[in-house]
């Protein structure tokens, strides 16, 4: 899930913005209505987090890396079949 840190700062922010200034009546149920809608917006556009990202990220690269050196045997394995049905 995204970060609730995010989500916080964002909504404090808006509530901010809408009514001016702090302290003001309303505000905290503006600011919980600003978080609401912020975590559903956020929760359908299924993103993920930085540090998932990066994970997966890392898991590509390892694959990367197998299929690479599997391409090579491959290789090396085609071109001895190869030569010894020249021979």
């Amino acid at each position: 899930m995204l970060n609730q840190k995010l989500i916080k700062t964002l909504s404090a922010q808006l509530g901010e913005l809408f009514e001016g200034g702090r302290g003001l009546p309303g505000q905290a149920a503006v600011r919980q209505q600003v978080r609401s809608v912020l975590q559903s917006s956020f929760a359908r556009l299924d993103l993920v987090t930085r540090e998932e990202f990066d994970a997966q990220a890392a898991v590509l690269g390892r694959t990367r890396e197998k299929v690479e050196q599997l391409e090579r045997k491959l290789s090396e394995i085609e071109q001895r079949l190869s030569k010894g049905r020249t021979e």
